[in-house]
Parts: structure tokens; C-alpha cells; sequence
């Protein structure tokens, strides 16, 4: 099944270069892929994966385990941001 993977800002170094125009990605996927292994695919730091979404909803870090991808769903990761 496929769904989009999105990273942002800094993220956004750990997809493939021709992905890194659009920080998104359409990523073939089994029926048990997590949100915390699709994390683990990319190795993606811990510390930088702050706000998880599925498709506009957020993931709590408690979830990402066990919470299954679905097919056409969009996965989008923000690390932590700063501003003022």
C-alpha cells in the first residue's frame, strides 16, 4: 500500500535529493508499518522528531509504536522549532 511521507525544515535532509524539493515522498508500505518504523527507516534522531501528524492529526510519542499506517494516509514530521 502507499502512503506520503513528509519531513520538514531540518528533516527534510533525510529524504532522498530528488524528494527534498517537495519534502515529500510516496513510500511503499506493508500492512504493519508503524509510525515509529517509518522514524527507524530513516533514521531520523530522536530528539529532531518533535510534531507528528497523520493526515492533520497528532501522534503523543506513546503512539507512534503501535499506531499503524494506512493506505493513502500522509505521514508529516516537524522537528522542534524556535521562534520569537
Amino acid at each position: 500500500m502507499r502512503v506520503t511521507f513528509k519531513l520538514f525544515a531540518t528533516l527534510q535532509d533525510y529524504l532522498p535529493h530528488e524528494a527534498r524539493k517537495t519534502n515529500a515522498l510516496s513510500l511503499e508500505i506493508t500492512e504493519t508499518s508503524t509510525v515509529a518504523g517509518i522514524i527507524e527507516d530513516f533514521n531520523l534522531p530522536e530528539n529532531l522528531v518533535k510534531l507528528v501528524l497523520i493526515d492533520g492529526h497528532f501522534v503523543p510519542p506513546e503512539e507512534r509504536a503501535g499506531r499503524r499506517l494506512r493506505e493513502g494516509e500522509t505521514l508529516a514530521i516537524w522537528p522542534p522549532v524556535a521562534g520569537g
